[in-house]
């Protein structure tokens, strides 16, 4: 595939992406229940209620969709170790062949990952292929008869400096503390480390 298949920056729905070869990246994507629909009113009011750029809001809205996500809200499948494993195993399946793991971690009901793309790779095919690896294989255990499934879209940020590195790879580390799940980073046990992320100086030492 060819680079210049690449768009550049563009929208898909109201976010904002931005699809660039040999690029850091650091994706989100969740599941469809993971945020109240009280949540998507509150974002819609905000450009009434702040007189703030765009870039201002989208950075808002991101901040204030990943506080809500870390509430544990919606079905939380990712919860299982089955579901949860599908995800990692997707994430190192297709490392050094489409992009440079770096790190991720899976929390019940969204995941966080960060990784270097290749040049023939496009963003929006590798976060489709992760979706589709994981949710053919999705089994439910907590609630019956419920059909889990990705929600459409992600949320992507590429990594302008070295201290933005720092910053995303100290979030991915202690997500799951933020979110009170674990005292500490090395007690959940649903993180990704790539092949090559040790030559990345701000990646910590993890078990």
């Amino acid at each position: 595939m060819a680079a210049s298949t690449h768009l550049g920056w563009y929208k898909h729905g109201k976010l904002p992406h931005y699809d660039c070869p040999d690029l850091y990246q650091a994706i989100t994507y969740r599941l469809a229940d993971s945020l109240p629909s009280s949540v998507f009113a509150s974002l819609q009011s905000e450009p009434e209620k702040r007189n703030t750029s765009q870039a201002q809001l989208n950075a808002s809205r991101r901040i204030h969709c990943e506080e809500m996500l870390d509430t544990c809200h919606g079905s939380c499948i990712l919860r299982q170790h089955h579901n949860a494993t599908l995800v990692l195993d997707g994430w190192h399946y297709f490392d050094e062949k489409r992009y440079d793991l770096v790190i991720g971690v899976v929390m019940p009901n969204h995941v966080h990952v960060l990784i270097r793309m290749y040049p023939e790779s496009l963003l929006g095919a590798t976060v489709k292929t992760w979706k589709n690896y994981a949710a053919r294989r999705f089994t439910n255990e907590i609630v019956p008869g419920l059909i889990p499934h990705w929600q459409a879209g992600y949320w992507d940020r590429f990594i302008r400096n070295e201290k933005h590195l720092h910053d995303v790879v100290e979030y991915i580390v202690f997500n799951p503390v933020k979110a009170r799940l674990v005292e500490l980073p090395e007690q959940w046990p649903y993180f990704a480390i790539g092949k090559t992320a040790g030559l990345v100086p701000a990646l910590p030492a993890m078990a």
